[in-house]
């Protein structure tokens, strides 16, 4: 049977951004998924229900940088809620600065108030806790560093040296050269980190669907600056959730940063998040990470889908993110 009958002619939704970056919850009028893992759940989205992601973030109700969050039913009964993200190509098995959305929305419609809760995702339970100046910390799941200095040939970029590390996506790190970081150069750095990542999965490591930058901070209280490239060839806007949480763990691996103190990551746009860690196992190098952000609700409405309409479940294979570049 044609996924497309099964599914509602509405998807009640509501639009967020976290330190410029934007994230759409569906409220109402996801798929039925069942009652499993959120795992299986989001392998059955995307085997049985991949048009309802496309109709939900693609053109030509989204865009090629919005993050699609579907609240779920949690399997943990300690859970406020499950969630499972997508994006232009796939999906994420989490996603930070779409947490910090994801928890705004929450407060939005009074499923929470301040204080601290758990929010179940495909790849763990995370932590989260709204603050009384409406900043919000998610603690994110455990991120380690899974290679250190590793030298990659990227053809006319260079030679670079960087990290792989997990913070629940997983990143290639470049530790050199830095880069000078602005929003003018934003496509010089898109094709320098297009090209890193294309190298990075051919040396061993195809799993890496994400690359971070790095330079000076300009915000005199940060400690530096990012530019992340992310699945679907698009930028992150924000300083990147998960990007964050995997330079902590390269961070604490190198000793560079001990429990507890704070790191200050500012984003490409100006926009700051600030992580902090305790170990998880300290004899493995592995961290939790928390991120601290801020995000503000945008808009509320209703996607509604015509069967008559060409592009009732989005536009495919166009712009620079294609449905083939899937993570």
């Amino acid at each position: 049977m044609d996924e497309r009958l099964l599914m509602p002619d509405e998807i009640q939704v509501i639009d967020s951004h976290t330190a410029g970056e934007p994230t759409r919850v569906v409220i109402s009028g996801g798929p039925e998924l069942g009652d499993g893992p959120l795992e299986d759940r989001l392998q059955r989205l995307r085997a049985d229900f991949d048009a309802f992601r496309t109709a939900t973030v693609t053109e030509p109700r989204g865009s090629e940088v919005l993050v699609g969050a579907l609240l779920c039913e949690p399997v943990d009964p300690t859970c406020t809620a499950g969630v499972i993200f997508f994006n232009n190509v796939g999906y994420l098995g989490m996603c930070g600065h779409g947490m910090i959305g994801v928890v705004e929305t929450l407060k939005y419609c009074g499923r929470v108030q301040s204080g601290s809760f758990r929010i179940e995702t495909p790849v763990g339970v995370v932590t989260a806790e709204v603050h009384d100046n409406g900043s919000i910390s998610v603690g994110n799941v455990e991120s380690y560093r899974l290679a250190s200095e590793v030298k990659i040939d990227a053809g006319a970029v260079g030679t670079v040296v960087g990290d792989v590390a997990w913070g629940g996506n997983w990143f290639f790190l470049v530790r050199e050269p830095r880069q000078p970081l602005s929003v003018g150069r934003i496509p010089e750095l898109m094709e320098i980190a297009t090209a890193i990542r294309s190298a990075v999965n051919k040396a061993g490591f195809p799993q890496v669907d994400h690359v971070e930058l790095f330079g000076e901070a300009e915000d005199p209280e940060a400690d530096a600056k990012n530019f992340v490239l992310c699945p679907g060839l698009q930028y992150d806007r924000s300083p990147c959730g998960t990007g964050t949480s995997a330079k902590l763990a390269c961070l604490a691996a190198d000793g560079k940063l001990e429990p507890g103190q704070s790191w200050i990551q500012e984003g490409i746009l100006g926009t700051t998040f600030e992580g902090h860690f305790r170990w998880s196992d300290s004899a493995k190098e592995k961290i939790q990470p928390t991120i601290k952000g801020r995000a503000f609700v945008t808009a509320q409405g209703r996607l509604l889908l015509h069967n008559a309409d060409p592009f009732c479940w989005g536009i495919r294979g166009t712009g620079p993110g294609r449905i083939d570049e899937a993570s």
